[in-house]
């Protein structure tokens, strides 16, 4: 039936066929994206800790930074993390600014990045902390070296909880070692990050 006119339409069952078609190929659409969603496993945040600790033989000191950003991808097992190392604070102003123009030259390398991937079993479903390694490459001061990261992951209400540590030695990253006594800086610098990532 033609109801516009009111007159039969041969193709009425044609019509009709081809709206349940499309209305089942779009519910079908809907609930895979639904599907995609509910299983994503990326995880992300913005507001994660970052901090260094120099021991060197007169002076120990750390410098902080609560704006560590990171994702997690565990689904193409994707790791990244990088900090604004114009962020860092040591406490003393005066330190903070020779640590970013003269050491770190953060005008011209102003982010430190690791890109990698886990190279340890991490099953998602597991409740409590798993241990984990990261392996990839970290970049600082314009100079990029493959480490490996070991850590400690764990699943929480609303995403993951990571923390982790390694030593960083100065010279392999060409960043000089000042001597000055208010800012004497060990040639190994430790450092460590703790950050929150919630689902994506």
């Amino acid at each position: 039936m033609d109801f516009i006119n009111g007159t039969p339409d041969a193709n009425f069952p044609e019509v009709v066929t081809r709206k349940i078609f499309l209305t089942l190929l779009l519910l079908t659409i809907m609930l895979g994206a639904s599907a995609v969603a509910a299983n994503a496993q990326t995880y992300v945040a913005d507001d994660g800790y970052v901090e260094f600790v120099s021991t060197a033989p007169l002076l120990e000191f750390k410098g902080k930074s609560n704006h560590l950003t990171g994702m997690i991808d565990l689904e193409e097992n994707l790791v990244d993390f990088y900090v604004d190392l114009t962020t860092l604070d040591t406490g003393i102003n005066l330190r903070n600014n020779h640590m970013r123009d003269s050491y770190l030259e953060t005008d011209d390398y102003p982010f430190a990045e690791f890109t990698g991937s886990l190279v340890s079993p991490y099953d998602p479903q597991k409740g409590g902390k798993q241990e984990v390694v990261a392996a990839g490459k970290f970049k600082i001061h314009g100079v990029e070296r493959e480490i490996e990261i070991p850590g400690m992951l764990e699943k929480t209400a609303d995403g993951l909880h990571l923390k982790a540590s390694w030593t960083l030695l100065l010279e392999d990253y060409d960043i000089r070692r000042p001597q000055v006594v208010f800012y004497e800086l060990a040639q190994e610098q430790d450092v460590s990050i703790s950050i929150t990532l919630k689902r994506e």
